[in-house]
This record gives structure tokens, C-alpha cells and sequence, in this order.
């Protein structure tokens, strides 16, 4: 009876580690999450962006907390991806094709 006693006390003071631990670990990854910086905007996240089959990155350039790149694509032409840098949420596309024909001027 004695040992079943103690087996008690020792499964209940583990218990409560094991919950004391749990919550210490949560907070401290709350207070050490990945930060934004300079070099750094967005804190260490990864975005996935697909290309079009057969399309490549020809250029890149960055301004004003802007991601350009530049896309060949495999038909012909070209397209213009823009993200911000600090939400990393893509804020337009811009599709550079060649003029296939004269556009019809308007008949007065």
C-alpha cells in the first residue's frame, strides 16, 4: 500500500512538469518568432509561386519593399510578377505580349 502511495505521488509531480513544461515551451515560442527586418521582410516565411510550363525567371529587382520578376514566357512575351515584401502578398501581374496586329482605329 505504501509503494502504490508513492507510485501516486510521483505520476501526479510528473503530471504537473510535464504541464509546467508544455507551457513554458509555448511561450517562449510566442516571444522568439521569426521578426521582419531589413534584410529579412518577411520574418523567414516561404511562398510558392507556380509559373506558366516552359516559362523561366529572367530577372528580379527590388524597390520600395516591391519584389519584381521578370518572366519569359514559353509561347512568346513576357509577364511582370509583383509582390510586397512585407506581407508577401502578390500585388500584380503585368503581361507584356508582342502586338500581334494594328488595333482598329475607332470610325468617326
Amino acid at each position: 500500500m505504501r509503494a502504490l502511495k508513492r507510485l501516486v505521488i510521483v505520476l501526479g509531480v510528473l503530471l504537473v512538469a510535464g504541464l509546467v513544461a508544455l507551457v513554458v515551451a509555448v511561450v517562449y515560442r510566442l516571444d522568439h518568432r521569426p521578426v521582419a527586418t531589413a534584410a529579412n521582410p518577411l520574418g523567414g516565411a516561404v511562398f510558392r509561386v507556380a509559373l506558366p510550363p516552359g516559362a523561366k525567371i529572367i530577372g528580379t529587382d527590388i524597390a520600395n519593399n516591391r519584389l519584381v520578376a521578370r518572366i519569359e514566357l514559353a509561347g512568346g512575351g513576357e509577364r511582370l510578377l509583383l509582390f510586397d515584401l512585407v506581407s508577401g502578398a502578390s500585388v500584380a501581374t503585368i503581361e507584356i505580349a508582342p502586338e500581334s496586329a494594328p488595333a482598329a482605329s475607332p470610325t468617326r
